[in-house]
């Protein structure tokens, strides 16, 4: 299948001599969730904003769903939906009209039917006729949502969607981005929030420093770059890790009442067997036994440390 959207060697660099952009080359595939991680200053939002159409890129090229964004602009901006960072509101218009309005910038004929069906999906119905001025934070953001749907894009663009909103309207958010790749939307979504990412993304890219450093699988990335810790609680406090295990690289915690043990997860298994025997004839016993994997903010932050 064709990706919808296909970035080439694409570089931004402002007049001010700050390159934003380096050499971005990215592959979106049709009806995925790909998250886009990033420290602040990394470059998310301008590359978000360049494939909209919002900036201009100094060189490369941007293809959605076949359409050159630069030549064939309005054919491949009706096919995108954007939820910005920015609580920007038409604040004295109502939910209604200003969805609506949304929908006719793209010279969709009216449909009441398919808003009222967003607004429903949002739970911003009981607050259709209400001005955007009385709304809450959360509320403003599901407007923006709603905005971003109102002409039935297939691809939509999330940049940091949940951003100070409270956790139940977060899951709300995930859930209905589940629903939209579900019916065939291509989710694209920049986040700080790691469990966002770790919850909902298909694949994942690393961006830093304006470079795309990785871009991989999830669950892939997880299994490849993850690390495992494996705790084993000891019946008796202990004061030091014997010289004869040193090349395990153990480490004491818990006032010496855990010993921990960090392993790839590539490695083979036999690797604990083998280290268990040699704690065993060292005389250190142990009354139970945990391991646990790493999260994706560990290895996130592994990532970025390397590239700094």
């Amino acid at each position: 299948m064709a990706p919808v959207i296909t970035i080439a060697n694409l570089s931004k660099t402002y007049a001010s001599g700050f390159e934003a952009l380096k050499e971005i080359n990215l592959e979106i595939r049709r009806g995925e969730i790909f998250a886009l991680l990033g420290p602040n200053g990394a470059g998310k939002t301008t590359l978000i904003s360049i494939i909209c159409g919002l900036v201009n890129a100094t060189h490369g090229t941007v293809m959605v769903d076949g359409h050159d964004i630069t030549t064939q602009y309005r054919q491949a901006r009706s096919r995108i939906g954007l939820v910005p960072q920015e609580l920007t509101t038409d604040a004295f218009e109502t939910v209604w009209n200003t969805v609506s309005f949304s929908r006719g910038l793209f010279g969709k004929s009216a449909n009441p039917a398919h808003i009222e069906k967003v607004l429903r999906a949002l739970s911003l119905w009981d607050k259709k006729d209400n001005k955007l001025i009385t709304l809450s934070g959360g509320m403003k953001r599901r407007v923006l949502i709603a905005k971003a749907l109102s002409h039935e894009p297939s691809i939509l663009f999330l940049d940091e969607p949940t951003a100070g909103v409270d956790v139940e309207l977060r899951k709300d958010m995930w859930s209905l981005v589940r629903t939209l790749r579900a019916q065939g939307v291509t989710i694209i979504l920049t986040t700080h929030y790691i469990e966002e990412a770790e919850e909902m993304a298909d694949r994942i890219g690393v961006i830093s420093h304006g470079r795309l450093i990785l871009i991989e699988e999830k669950h892939k990335l997880m299994h490849q770059l993850g690390k495992k810790r494996m705790l084993l609680q000891l019946p008796e406090p202990l004061s030091r890790i014997p010289e004869t295990l040193a090349h395990y690289r153990l480490e004491l915690a818990q006032e010496g009442r855990e010993l921990v043990y960090t392993y790839d997860t590539q490695r083979d298994q036999t690797d604990i067997a083998v280290m268990l025997m040699d704690l065993h004839r060292a005389g250190i016993h142990f009354r139970d036994l945990q391991t646990t994997q790493s999260s994706l903010e560990e290895i996130f932050v592994n990532l970025v440390r390397t590239q700094q």
